[in-house]
Formats: structure tokens, C-alpha cells, sequence
């Protein structure tokens, strides 16, 4: 190197430190290649994205691509050694949902280690008096880490004390990240106990932050807190359809009702989380109609995360005024223009629709949707609407959001012009069932086998709990997390075909067509497990 220098100012040139590092390290490189190659390390010591992609083994797949694409920045402090591979995952626009998971959690439930763990931080976090806001920030972390990349079945330590001190953080807002922190840990919180009395503590203090906070993003993090609270925190109908009606206002008003307006951030959150308090409620008939209204206007955004969110709503909503034929209920086939919809806005006959039948099951008199009210008075209006933004073009939008639009609104579109079919719904022949393929929208789930969102009320449930639960998703589904399988209780297949071990409980209601029981998985031990969607 001091040949080089020497060299160099001799002809009164510097060198650069990229060339000097780059002569450097040649020696080096080829010294340590052969020793330090992938070739000659252990399998397990490699990067988990070094391992074949769920692509790679079934070119075919019919897998969806996530809208949210999230990267999880891990502090160089942190020990890869200590640390859960949910945390260590990095999410990508990748038909797995777990993409990047070397392997599936070791072990059923989270370890000895990571209790004390989590009981020290609470216990560092609730001493408020020798606290800092630096030290709060560090405990909030390990905190949301633990939860996320766990499901704590046990129950989480002091929890009417710790409450009370994530609501001091989220009220006093020493610092954005604490104040964001606080809120995702109320949201896992409510999540992990589903416990009943979190909604009624927590709602007032959240739609004041909503409505104070000076940051889009805090304002964001607080309507997402909001919606898991509600959902899991013990909100009942009622709080179920106030909250609801808050967030149309914020949707109604462009975010000016909550002191942000024409704020895509916090309208789309508000959107999301509307759609996501929806699935829960039966009967939206009375609501419907003022809903889709607002939710029209919003596809005039120009924002395709708004526009979007509007879509998927409006195709719940339309999917809603649907619901399972009746035991001993009878009704008048195809063609009698008795109003029940049997004629589509295609002019196909929905009676032949593979979601109709049962999804191929045989069971058709039970699983057949039947048409119980007009979800919205105007439905030509909204399909024109549906449809231009399905074909969009023009170079006032870039590549990226162009085909997001077009994949999505196809589907969209597809639902209100028969509501019996789901996202991603296919008319093509199967040449093996002769029938149509129905809905193909799938999640891989760990490589081992696939998630069937058939329905809208589906999808949007799962959108939420991946806000929520990011790459931890996969460890609480196969830790038996309750919270998430009443949410949640969807078949889930293997890929291979196989079986595994049926687990029963008892299922939570879905939307249009989804409610009644469904038996769900609980915890399982390296075997794959099979759900059914009701």
C-alpha cells in the first residue's frame, strides 16, 4: 500500500479509498474465498434467504402478492443468536407469506427464557420514576419483539399496571417512537390476552391521540390500535359500530374530522381498519348504502393505496348482501327474476359459480349464496367506476401503482358483478371438474402448505393481522394463538397433499357466506394442520 501511495503522488494523482480498499481486499479475497464460500458452509449457519424460494418449488403457483412491503431493521447490537427468526424476517413482495423463514419455530411455545425476558421488561417499564425516555423506547421494542414473535399463552405478567403505563406513553408523547411503540404493544396486548375490559380503557385515550397528534403517522398507528382494540379488546357490537362510524367520518371528510386532511396515510388506515371491524358484523344492510357512497368517492383519490382500500371495502360490502341458503329454505331457480340475483351483471347464470356449490364439495343446497338486499342503489355507477380504474392508463401514474390497480380492481370488479365470487376469481374451465376454478387467491404458509381466501371478509382479516403481526404471523398460526385462529378460521392445506392432525374448536363468524363454526388447529408440534373455512 505504501508502494501504491508513493506512486501515486509521484504522479500527482490521489487515490480514491474505494481503489485503495479495492486493492486491499483483492489479497484478502483470495486468501478467505475458498474457506468462507457458501459451498463449505453448514447449511444451517446460512442466510435464510439463501435457501430455495417458494417459487422455485411450484412454478405454478397461484399465489397473491402482497400489497405492504415491509423491511425489518435489526440493530447491530442485537444477537442473531437470541433473537426469534420472525424477528430476523424480512418481508417482500413475494407469494409467501413467511418468505425468508429458514425453518419452522423449534419450539411449541415461547421458551422459559423469553418469559423472564419479558417480565423484566415490564417490570424496567412500569418504573416510571428512573425511567428515561430513552430506556422506555428499549423496553417498548423488546417488548413488541417478544410479543410479536411469540404467542404468550401464559398470559403477560402485571398486565393492569403495564396498560396503565403504555397509556401514560401514548397521553404524554415524550417522543414519536414512544408514543408508536406504546400503541403497538397495546394492539399485540390486546391481541394476545383478548381481554375484554382492554377496549373500554384504551378507545378514549386513542381517539384523542387521533384527533391531537401532530403526526400523520402517529395518527395512523392510533387507528390501526384502534381497530385491534375494538376487534379483540372486548368491544361488543356497539363499540364495534361506533368505532366504525368514526372512521367513515375520517374517510368522509378526507382526514379532516380528525384535524388531517386530504392525508392519504391516515384515510387509507382509516379505511382498512373499517373494513377490517365490518367482517365482524353480521348485518351491514342498514349501513351499506351510506358506506358505499363514501367509499366511491374515495376511488376518485389520487392515491392507490386509498383507492385500493375503497375497492376492497365496497367488494365486502357488496359480498355481505349475500348469505348461505337456509336449512329448509327454498328458493326459485334461475331465470325467475324474483330479485335474488341469479342473473349476474354478466349475464352468466351465479347458480353455476363454483362458490355456489360449495367450492366443488358436493355440498351445494347448504353452501349456495342467495341474494338478501340491494347493497347500493346505483350499482352501474359503481361498476363504471370499478372498471375504468381496472383499465387505467396514462402517464400520469407510474408502472407500479398501474398494475397494482389493474390486479386488484379486476378482482373488484369481478365481486360486484356477482357478489358470489370471491378475490381473484377465475370463470376458466377446470378440465378436470368441467366447472369453473372459482376463487384462486392463496397464501403460502411456510412452504408447507397453502391458505384459500375464497372470500373477501377472509382477505381482509388476514391484511389486518399482517399489519399487526408482520412475519410473526406464521409463528402465532402454528403456537395455536387464539386470537388469531377465531379470526382466522380458514383450511389450510399442505402442499404436498398430506394430512395432518384435527384440532376442534369453535370459530368465529364471518362475512357474506362466511359465518357459522369452523374448526381450527391448535397447537402443533412439526405436523402440518387442516382448517375448515365455514
Amino acid at each position: 500500500m505504501r508502494d501504491l501511495r508513493r506512486q501515486a503522488l509521484e504522479s500527482k494523482k490521489t487515490v480514491s479509498r474505494k481503489a485503495q480498499s479495492r486493492e486491499a481486499s483483492r489479497t484478502n479475497s483470495r486468501v478467505n474465498s475458498a474457506p468462507n464460500s457458501a459451498h463449505n458452509s453448514r447449511p444451517a449457519s446460512r442466510n435464510a434467504s439463501r435457501y430455495p424460494s417458494d417459487d422455485d418449488e411450484d412454478g405454478e403457483s397461484e399465489s397473491t402478492t402482497w400489497r405492504h412491503v415491509v423491511s425489518f431493521t435489526i440493530p447491530s447490537s442485537s444477537s442473531s443468536a437470541t433473537m426469534s427468526p420472525a424477528a430476523l424476517l424480512i418481508v417482500s413482495a413475494t407469494p409467501s407469506i413467511d418468505d425468508g423463514f429458514s425453518a419452522a419455530n423449534d419450539e411449541e411455545s415461547a421458551p422459559a427464557e423469553t418469559l423472564q425476558d419479558l417480565s423484566e421488561v415490564i417490570r424496567d417499564f412500569t418504573d416510571r420514576k428512573r425511567s428515561s425516555v430513552l430506556s422506555r423506547e428499549e423496553n417498548l421494542t423488546a417488548y413488541v419483539r417478544i410479543l410479536t414473535s411469540h404467542y404468550i399463552d401464559d398470559g403477560i405478567p402485571n398486565f393492569p399496571d403495564l396498560l396503565s403505563s403504555l397509556i401514560k406513553s401514548i397521553r404524554s408523547g415524550s417522543s414519536e417512537k414512544e408514543t408508536m411503540l406504546a400503541l403497538k404493544a397495546v394492539s399485540l396486548s390486546a391481541l394476545t390476552l383478548l381481554d375484554e375490559s382492554i377496549y373500554a380503557r384504551i378507545a378514549p385515550v386513542l381517539k384523542r391521540t387521533i384527533t391531537d397528534a401532530s403526526s400523520s403517522a402517529t395518527k395512523a398507528a392510533a387507528i390501526h390500535c384502534l381497530g385491534a382494540s375494538t376487534y379483540f379488546g372486548g368491544a361488543g357490537e356497539d363499540g364495534i359500530f361506533e368505532q366504525m362510524t368514526f372512521l367513515l367520518e375520517i374517510v368522509s371528510s378526507d382526514g379532516h374530522h380528525v384535524n388531517a386532511g386530504d392525508d392519504a396515510t391516515v384515510v387509507t388506515a382509516a379505511l382498512e381498519e373499517w373494513g377490517f371491524l365490518a367482517t365482524e358484523v353480521k348485518d351491514l344492510e342498514n349501513e351499506s348504502e351510506e358506506a358505499i357512497e363514501v367509499f366511491a368517492e374515495q376511488l376518485e383519490s389520487s392515491e392507490s393505496s386509498v383507492q385500493i382500500a375503497a375497492g376492497e371495502n365496497i367488494a365486502l360490502l357488496y359480498e355481505k348482501s349475500y348469505s348461505p341458503l337456509a336449512e329448509g329454505e327454498v328458493i326459485e331457480e334461475a331465470g325467475s327474476g324474483d330479485g335474488n340475483g341469479s342473473s349476474d351483471a354478466d349475464g352468466s347464470d351465479g347458480f353455476n359459480d363454483d362458490d355456489d356449490r360449495g367450492g366443488g364439495n358436493g355440498n351445494n343446497q347448504e353452501k349456495r349464496l342467495i341474494k338478501r338486499y340491494n347493497p347500493y342503489h346505483n350499482t352501474p355507477r359503481i361498476l363504471t367506476q370499478v372498471n375504468a380504474l381496472a383499465h387505467i392508463s396514462g402517464r400520469h401514474i407510474n408502472k407500479k401503482s398501474k398494475r397494482s390497480l389493474h390486479a386488484n380492481f379486476t378482482s373488484i370488479l369481478n365481486t360486484i358483478s356477482n357478489p358470489r365470487r370471491g378475490p381473484q376469481y377465475s370463470k376458466a374451465i377446470d378440465n378436470e371438474t368441467c366447472r369453473q376454478y372459482g376463487s384462486r387467491k392463496t397464501v403460502k404458509i411456510h412452504r408447507d402448505s397453502v391458505m384459500r381466501l375464497d372470500r373477501w371478509w377472509k382477505w381482509l382479516r388476514l391484511a389486518a393481522l399482517r399489519r399487526l403481526l408482520r412475519g410473526g404471523f406464521v409463528s402465532h398460526y402454528f403456537e395455536g394463538d387464539r386470537g388469531v385462529l377465531d379470526c382466522l378460521p380458514v383450511m389450510m392445506r399442505p402442499v404436498g397433499g398430506g394430512r395432518g392432525k384435527w384440532a376442534g374448536a369453535r370459530g368465529s363468524g364471518g362475512g357474506g357466506g362466511g359465518g357459522g363454526e369452523g374448526k381450527k388447529g391448535g397447537r402443533i408440534g412439526g405436523e402440518m394442520m387442516e382448517m375448515f373455512s365455514c
